[in-house]
């Protein structure tokens, strides 16, 4: 995907910040009450994954123009926080301390980078084919990474080697990967559509869990370890049982390919983008809409929520979207429109 544009929206307050170029900032006319964006161009090609930091302060994007950035998410004010020289980034995670970042790439390595310098503290080299998502545990311990030739490897973010190869039985390429909260398990979706949860302490396959009708895109536990959400080409957002692997809802409102998913820190609230051009905000509890908001220039690749719930962040091209909504209690917590 070698395409580039730049989007005007309204045609506010433009100006060019540091490494990124805020086009435009204003409330969108078609918007939900109490939303309005800033978009910026913060890449030179597409964006594949996004990242807040624990505060919310600042976002951490990636791009197949094989840079990590860093931005302030008030300002706009982007600075390159590396360049991995991996053929494009495909993915990215921070680790629970907040100290590194983790970066995926097309060339089959993941580098982990300190964040206050960008200097590599570890690299990974393991997979034969490019990196397609990986995942930190959540206690800090682990690594995992999936990729095209099938695998799941889990890594010791310690001493860095390999610790379990994790082997699907069809030639689907590895398309998403999670931790349970509680570290003790991972979950794994495929070309297929195909999940699959592991023990992450011995690589022993746990369950399947089968129902989507091609791609899985995107997969996340939720907060409290009960539930497993995964998005997929068909169309849908599917909530399982963590469990016992029974699907217990499928989310329909997209109108093409899901292509990313997230959590609310609370747990309340998922977040999904599509090839549609959209973000939906669905209450995870009941799997009702609660809302969407309006279409952006180009499909959605990568969506993100600030701890506080007042920020999604969407990219879209090399264009990376924040939407702010008011009403956060500042604990963590989401309020009116994410609890319905």
């Amino acid at each position: 995907m070698k395409l580039s544009c730049l989007i005007l929206v309204g045609g506010l307050m433009l100006s060019s910040i540091a490494d990124s170029r805020l086009i435009a900032e204003t409330p969108v006319a078609d918007a939900p009450a109490n939303w309005s964006s800033r978009t910026l161009k913060v890449h030179d090609d597409w964006l594949t994954a996004l990242a807040f930091s624990a505060d919310g302060k600042h976002l951490f994007t990636a791009s197949s123009d094989d840079t990590v950035k860093l931005s302030a998410v008030e300002t706009g004010k982007a600075k390159t926080l590396f360049r991995a020289a991996g053929k494009g980034v495909t993915s990215i995670a921070l680790s629970p301390d907040g100290k590194h970042i983790a970066a995926g790439t097309w060339d089959r390595f993941v580098t982990i980078r300190a964040i206050d310098t960008g200097n590599e503290v570890a690299f990974l080299r393991g997979h034969a084919e490019n990196i397609t998502a990986l995942a930190y545990s959540p206690d800090g311990k682990r690594i995992a990474t999936g990729s095209g030739d099938d695998t799941v490897i889990i890594w010791d973010t310690t001493t860095g080697k390999k610790l379990h190869t994790l082997q699907y039985s069809n030639e689907y390429d590895i398309t998403c990967v999670a931790f349970s909260p509680d570290s003790k398990f991972v979950v794994s979706g495929d070309g297929e559509g195909t999940l699959k949860v592991w023990y992450a302490a011995t690589g022993a396959e746990l369950m399947t869990l089968t129902g989507h009708e091609t791609t899985a895109t995107a997969i996340a536990f939720s907060p409290d370890g009960k539930h497993i959400a995964s998005a997929s080409r068909d169309q849908t957002v599917r909530l399982w049982n963590a469990d016992t692997g029974a699907e217990i809802a499928t989310l329909r409102g997209h109108t093409d390919d899901v292509t990313a998913l997230t959590y609310s820190r609370d747990g309340n609230t998922l977040i999904s983008g599509s090839e549609d051009r959209t973000v939906k905000i669905w209450n995870a509890k009941t799997g009702n809409l609660l809302t969407t908001l309006p279409p952006h220039a180009a499909i959605i690749t990568a969506v993100a929520i600030s701890a506080d719930g007042t920020h999604i962040a969407a990219g879209s091209k090399e264009i990376v979207t924040i939407w702010k909504r008011g009403g956060g209690d500042g604990k963590g917590r989401s309020t009116d429109l994410y609890n319905r």
